[in-house]
Parts: structure tokens; C-alpha cells; sequence
């Protein structure tokens, strides 16, 4: 899996499925990139993505009703603080900017494997919880279930 802006990609040893729909992981790779492209905007600052499922079902039309209106049977909300790596600034001596940057490397590789740890949590919660709760998931589609990516803009 790799995660992260234009700047700094991170690589974590994560296997995830996809789904093999060519343009369903177009639409979540454009996302994707839509979301990194605000997180360098906004850097170090809380967001929310969901993710919703839905049917549409048609209404009569009125004067003030839209044709349709979707019944939403699931919704993930899934809260983010993504936080831009720290910056370390220039020191005058070598031996101080060694220590800088040996410990630059210790932190940056105990951030990634704690990232790692806690997104393999999440998914897992994900995944128990998705496998629990099934009762109101409507019959598989010959087709993708409708939904709907939003993210912050």
C-alpha cells in the first residue's frame, strides 16, 4: 500500500484487496488524490471522509421534490488528522547534524510502523464489524451498489 503526497510517498508492507471493478478503483484512486491534494493544502489539521451506500428510490414529482431520493442503507464515517512530518533545522556542527538525522530516521521509521499498526487495526474493526452486520445490506447487484465518496474541499 502506498500512501502520501506528491512530496513524500510512504510504503507500508500492507496487502489490500480491490475489488477488480476498473472504474470503481478509478473513481477511489481520483479521490484519493483529490484528498492528498487538500491535505497539502491544509496541512495538520482533522478531516472527515464518508463513505455511503444507497438506493434511489423514484418520487412523485411536486414543486419542491426532486425526482429521486436516495435511501442511504450505510454510511462510514471515517474521521483523519493527517500531520506533516517534522522539519529539523540546520545545525553548525556535523556531529549535531548526524545525531539530527540518525534520529530523523528512528522517528520517521517508528511513525511508519505505528501508522501501519494502527490502519491494520481500523481495517480489521472494519472487517469484523462489515462481517457482524449484514442484515441490512440489500441483495448483491448484477452492478456496483450505488454510492457516494465525499470528501473535505
Amino acid at each position: 500500500m502506498v500512501w502520501g503526497g506528491r512530496q513524500e510517498r510512504v510504503r507500508l508492507s500492507m496487502v489490500t484487496v480491490q475489488c477488480g471493478l476498473p472504474e470503481l478503483e478509478k473513481e477511489v484512486d481520483e479521490k484519493i488524490d483529490q484528498f492528498t491534494a487538500w491535505v497539502e493544502k491544509h496541512p495538520n489539521r482533522r478531516s472527515q471522509i464518508c463513505l455511503s451506500f444507497f438506493d434511489e428510490k423514484q418520487r412523485h414529482p411536486g414543486w419542491f421534490v426532486n425526482k429521486t431520493e436516495r435511501i442511504y442503507w450505510e454510511q462510514w464515517f471515517i474521521n483523519l488528522h493527517v500531520m506533516s512530518p517534522k522539519r529539523y533545522s540546520k545545525s553548525n556542527s556535523s556531529k549535531g547534524l548526524t545525531n539530527i538525522g540518525a534520529n530523523a530516521l528512528e522517528e520517521t521509521s517508528t511513525r511508519r510502523a505505528a501508522l501501519e499498526s494502527l490502519i491494520n487495526e481500523v481495517l480489521f474493526q472494519i472487517i469484523n464489524f462489515a462481517n457482524e452486520k449484514k442484515d441490512h445490506i440489500p441483495a448483491i447487484p448484477d452492478r456496483i451498489f450505488n454510492h457516494e465518496i465525499m470528501i473535505p474541499r
